[in-house]
């Protein structure tokens, strides 16, 4: 009995000695998310975004004061939510890392072009304290970016996160969208192609109707459409690369006899297909009318379908619909955004796997990137001069998920590379991933930092 006393009092002490010498936790900051933001002439509003170092255990009260130059609110401007004597009270919720304040801009608003708001974090519930970037400046205008550190908004479910994030280098801004919300993007282009998404990993199979109530999940093997995890053929989803004359769905004929009702599982990557109740059946019709598309969707086993017009607008390359809710914003403007980061559908070998952390060029809008590996030069060093001998490709992948190694016993960011990013305005920045979770960040809010190198 007194040598079992005796363990418990030494393990007692142990333990007790352990829990003092843990490094204390670090304070959790809010920030905005960069100290610079633009406002275009398109845009009718903007999002101003605080961000917390961690998820919020509790829900936290920010209080931010804003000042405006040029500007006067309720007359060209106004905030959501509203401010009241210069400032706005806003809530990170509980479980969350993030909160926004939403500037509407009036309707044919005359600007001079220096026009501007200033927000400032006047304080924070405890126990969160105010971060260095405790100050944002909004732009009545496009701004071309010095640069910053971005922690991009993923959102929850770590190696899975929940948000595809799109970043706009120039403006210094993330447009975060989960990556549920959407089901097929039409593309705007000259073409008549229509994309799954990938995102969620879905995947189609063509029948041999052209009667949307005719068909039934026997019209299909739903089996065939299970893709992950050593299961599916790279002809059930969209091209990686993002060519798109390989999209799954065929081009949309201007034949209507042409154009066949698909079945899709529209979340799959796991090597599991949804209950055959779940499963849709769509058909893609060229629209005279307004040069866009038809759609043509119901579930599998229903005998009357739904219609929608999606308009290509060149503005964007893809205009988005849910099976759910309809035509829905996903992808930013396309001269507004330059890499994507996501959770996606992908392959190792010649499989398909789901990956997390991938980040995707803005290819179609002609972004360009160069990988530069800091053996010939470094990040630091890496200036105007050094762009005439950077050869920079048009690929979608050229980053994808290069940047960043999850294998062989190590976990972290590679730190031999970095990139060269020239934007469609023919700005050129240099970036480099920071961390991504896993090697000391969270995962599913990576980190990455960018600096002008050149301005167009």
């Amino acid at each position: 009995m007194k040598k079992l006393l005796s363990m418990l009092i030494a393990f007692t002490v142990l333990f007790t000695a352990c829990k003092e010498n843990d490094p204390p936790v670090a304070d959790n900051a809010v920030n905005f998310q960069a100290d610079k933001q633009g406002f275009t002439a398109a845009q009718t509003s903007a999002e101003v975004k605080l961000t917390l170092s961690r998820n919020a255990d509790a829900a936290v009260p920010v209080i931010i004061s804003l000042s405006s130059t040029g500007l006067t609110y309720g007359t060209q401007f106004t905030t959501e939510p509203a401010a009241t004597n210069g400032t706005v009270s806003v809530t990170i919720p509980a479980g969350s890392n993030s909160a926004a304040i939403k500037v509407n801009k009036a309707a044919n608003l005359f600007l001079n072009g220096n026009e501007s708001i200033t927000f400032k974090v006047a304080s924070a519930g405890s126990p969160v304290v105010v971060g260095a970037t405790s100050q944002m400046q909004l732009s009545f205008s496009s701004i071309v970016s010095t640069g910053t550190q971005l922690t991009l908004d993923g959102g929850t479910g770590g190696s899975a996160a929940v948000n595809s994030v799109y970043v706009d280098l120039s403006a210094n801004k993330q447009t975060s969208v989960a990556r549920n919300d959407w089901d097929l993007g039409f593309y705007s282009g000259a073409d008549y192609r229509v994309i799954l998404n990938n995102t969620l990993a879905a995947s189609v199979l063509p029948t041999t109707k052209t009667d949307i109530n005719a068909v039934t999940a026997a019209d299909v093997t739903t089996a065939n459409l299970a893709l992950g995890f050593g299961q599916g053929s790279f002809s059930i989803f969209d091209d990686v690369n993002g060519d798109l004359t390989k999209t799954a769905i065929a081009a949309v004929s201007a034949t209507d006899a042409d154009n066949k009702v698909y079945i899709v599982n529209r979340s799959g990557g796991s090597g599991t297909v949804l209950p055959a109740a779940d499963l849709m059946k769509v058909r893609i019709l060229r629209n005279m009318s307004n040069g866009g598309y038809t759609l043509q969707y119901a579930k599998v086993g229903e005998t009357t379908f739904q219609t929608l017009s999606i308009a290509k607008d060149s503005q964007y390359n893809f205009r988005y619909i849910s099976f759910a809710k309809g035509a829905v914003e996903i992808e930013p403007a396309k001269a507004n955004w330059d890499l994507q980061w996501t959770y996606s559908i992908y392959y190792t070998g010649t499989t398909p796997y789901a990956f997390s952390d991938l980040v995707f060029t803005n290819y179609l809008a002609g972004t360009q990137v160069a990988e530069v590996l800091t053996s010939a030069v470094s990040y630091d060093a890496y200036t105007e001069a050094n762009i005439a001998a950077t050869t920079f490709t048009a690929s979608r992948n050229t980053v994808s998920s290069n940047w960043r190694v999850t294998s062989g016993g190590t976990v972290g960011v590679k730190t031999d590379r970095f990139y060269v990013i020239k934007d469609s305005a023919g700005n050129v920045y240099k970036l480099k991933f920071v961390s991504f979770g896993p090697d000391g960040g969270t995962r599913g809010y990576p980190v990455l930092a960018y600096a002008l190198v050149k301005k167009a």
